[in-house]
């Protein structure tokens, strides 16, 4: 995928304009001039004109959790690539995690990879390691790898099991600004489950993930926050449990933010029936209860995200039993749409709820700018039409991996792509 520069002068014609933040849906014109936005609802006689046919304008979306594997693991995914993947979704930034080799635990490999994504209109921002290679043995620098750029801390694909290191983590929290994501699981009740343990699992001959495995290590971090006052951000909520004690934790005005995945809202373990290993993910799809749960949690704001947990993997990691299989699905090109389709177009949640979740929602969990369709504002946009009608085929996907377990849903609505400042990049060639 190539970017493509912007006339000097864009008139975006006959979109629904959407921005949460300015509580504005309505449908109108959007002027854009040397990439920033110079007018709404009012065009200029020398502008170039894209008639959107009602497509979708709106902040550009965040994806707050993403495994972009670059260095070290460049047959699934490479930063360019999950760049395209995002354009190709409708996401203008990404948040991506530090599981790479080596990992993103030191002040030169996260400006390496700012580096690298910056010739493409996708921003890329590193959330680094919390400990020194994952292990959970050491903090990292933690003070320097913020100068460095990094906008969070996590050991996400691992939880850091040691109470104190991650006492001491969320204290740094407070010294630098910036949430400690936890991957809450407690090891030594998930040992080698590969599913969610119950019904589905006893019936597959499969070893189980028990809820209590992620209640349990969301109970430790929500008391260490609370105690020492950081910021704690829990990643991929899968249980009614976990959600209870976050809700709990909100109230009691403990500083605690969460996120929530389209897999876990729209699948439960039974997808798992046909050992699909597509259906393979850390935490595991859980039961209808847990999904109701999360579902109504999101109608009610509880999440300040939905984020994709993007994570790539290669052919042979997951043409193998699955018991055997890596853990992860892919979720950049997918996720809009998934949402859009099956919880906006029923009326589950509101368009502007849409935006929030995708846009303005995440980037307040990192303390990051919120683009905006003001004037004056530099263009930031993602461009989603409501009425497309598709077919997911990963054949297509921008991204090198293949792993999803939506193959075959019919969907309507699909990300056409974005806008930076100058630049288009997306799924679709533009008529300029």
């Amino acid at each position: 995928m190539d970017s493509i520069n912007l006339p000097d002068s864009l008139l975006l014609k006959n979109a629904r304009l959407l921005d949460p933040e300015l509580k504005i849906d309505k449908t109108g014109d959007l002027l854009i001039e040397k990439g920033m936005i110079s007018a709404v609802d009012s065009g200029s006689s020398g502008a170039k004109e894209w008639d959107l046919q009602g497509a979708i304008v709106c902040p550009g979306c965040f994806d707050l959790h993403v495994h972009l594997r670059e260095p070290g693991f460049e047959d699934a995914e490479t930063i360019r690539s999950g760049q395209e993947a995002a354009a190709a979704g409708g996401f203008t930034a990404v948040a991506c995690m530090p599981n790479t080799e080596p990992a993103l635990d030191h002040a030169g490999v996260v400006r390496w990879v700012i580096d690298h994504a910056e010739d493409f209109p996708v921003s890329v921002y590193p959330i680094a390691a919390v400990t020194k290679g994952r292990r959970g043995e050491e903090l990292t620098e933690m003070v320097e790898i913020h100068q460095a750029g990094a906008v969070a801390f996590s050991d996400d694909g691992s939880p850091v099991s040691n109470a104190e290191l991650m006492r001491r983590a969320l204290e740094y929290s407070l010294l630098v600004k910036s949430p400690i994501i936890s991957h809450a699981e407690d090891l030594n009740l998930s040992r080698n489950g590969s599913m969610n343990e119950g019904e589905i699992s006893t019936r597959l001959g499969l070893e189980g993930i028990p809820r209590i495995s992620e209640d349990s290590a969301t109970v430790r971090d929500v008391i260490l926050a609370e105690y020492t006052g950081g910021h704690l951000h829990l990643a991929h909520v899968s249980t009614s449990g976990a959600l209870k004690v976050f809700e709990s934790a909100v109230k009691r005005k403990v500083h605690v933010t969460a996120e929530v995945t389209p897999h876990h809202l729209l699948l439960t373990d039974e997808a798992v029936l046909e050992y699909d290993t597509s259906t393979k993910m850390k935490p595991p799809l859980r039961e209808e209860q847990d999904r109701r749960s999360l579902l109504d949690g999101l109608k009610r704001r509880a999440f300040s995200a939905i984020a994709t947990d993007h994570a790539p993997h290669p052919f042979e990691a997951k043409e193998v039993p699955y018991d055997e299989a890596a853990f992860g699905i892919i979720g950049l090109e997918t996720a809009l749409a998934l949402i859009w389709d099956r919880l906006v177009r029923t009326e589950q949640i509101s368009a502007l709820d849409f935006v929030y979740f995708f846009s303005s929602g995440p980037r307040k969990v990192l303390g990051i700018n919120i683009p905006s369709l003001k004037e004056g504002e530099p263009a930031e946009l993602t461009i989603f039409h409501p009425e497309e009608a598709w077919e997911v085929n990963p054949s297509e996907f921008y991204s090198k991996s293949r792993n999803t377990p939506f193959k075959g849903w019919e969907l309507t609505g699909r990300a056409w792509g974005i806008i930076k400042g100058t630049r288009w990049a997306g799924r679709i060639t533009p008529p300029f």
